[in-house]
């Protein structure tokens, strides 16, 4: 008997363990030519570009270098919020609590819609620093993110692109981004109030809000470093359709307009592909 609880034990870690990692690679033929354009695009640009793109309905992906690790910058700063909403869904904390002179959901806002490094620190040093974040993407056996230190840490360092520390793959960014809209890290109430702050994210407008029609619904966080460009979020299509989207561009030049580039070849490519075509795989959580 002792044997078969092992077996079913491990059998469900396993079954959790595939829910939550990054998506399979392998493009689905429907986005074969999106994978090709992106793949020129990429080519055309100079510096080092990762992307992953991931239909939020039915799992597919595409990506280029997505499992290619580059550093996280200020994009860190959605896995703050979800671990810190996370608390608060929880009970242990409250978007009311102050934390020194201000709230901690005038801290939030301030670290999403403008990037305030400050604040990402000050709710860092609340959760109990970087190792609590990592635990909380731990938890929910998140692979291919590391958070190792503060923002302000970070930016003391001698600089490297290549360090693995405070970095994530591109697949793993839109794995975490699914979880967050589509699985059961955080409350519905939770969830609505992250993608509002994020809906007002008032850094880089050149990225992936730059090429894409004013009406399209973006939600989304940048990331800046010497050298490095990035942008992460998510875009609503015209059918209601939702895509996650993660671009990093490290090195080169006019990084930028190659995040908005490669957002605009991804919009349009799953524009081009109707709904039916891209069929749930049924291996996340509930909406």
């Amino acid at each position: 008997m002792e044997w078969r609880l092992r077996r079913i034990a491990a059998l469900f870690a396993l079954l959790n363990l595939m829910a939550a990692a990054p998506a399979a690679a392998a493009t689905a033929p429907e986005l074969a030519g999106l994978e090709s354009q992106l793949k020129a695009l990429v080519a055309s640009r100079p510096g080092d570009i990762g992307v992953a793109a991931l239909d939020l309905d039915s799992g597919k992906m595409v990506s280029i270098h997505g499992n290619k690790a580059y550093p996280m910058a200020s994009t860190v700063k959605v896995a703050v919020a979800a671990a810190f909403l996370s608390q608060v869904d929880h009970g242990r904390r409250s978007l009311d609590d102050r934390i020194g002179t201000l709230s901690a959901r005038s801290l939030m806002e301030a670290m999403l819609i403008h990037s305030n490094n400050t604040a990402t620190d000050i709710l860092i040093r609340n959760l109990g620093g970087p190792k609590e974040v990592q635990d909380w993407i731990d938890f929910h056996r998140l692979t291919g993110i590391r958070v190792n230190r503060t923002i302000a840490q970070l930016l003391a360092s001698p600089r490297d692109l290549f360090d693995i520390r405070d970095s994530a793959t591109p697949e793993a960014m839109v794995t975490l981004l699914r979880q967050i809209d589509r699985g059961n890290v955080l409350t519905p109430q939770s969830r609505l109030y992250l993608l509002s702050v994020m809906r007002r994210c008032a850094t880089g407008s050149n990225r992936i809000r730059g090429l894409l029609d004013p009406t399209v619904l973006v939600e989304h966080k940048t990331g800046t470093l010497n050298g490095l460009t990035s942008d992460v979020g998510f875009i609503t299509m015209p059918d209601g359709r939702r895509v996650a989207l993660a671009l990093f561009a490290r090195g080169g030049s006019d990084r930028p307009n190659s995040i908005a580039q490669a957002a605009r070849a991804i919009y349009d490519g799953f524009l081009r592909v109707l709904p039916d075509n891209l069929a749930p795989l049924g291996t996340f959580g509930s909406r």
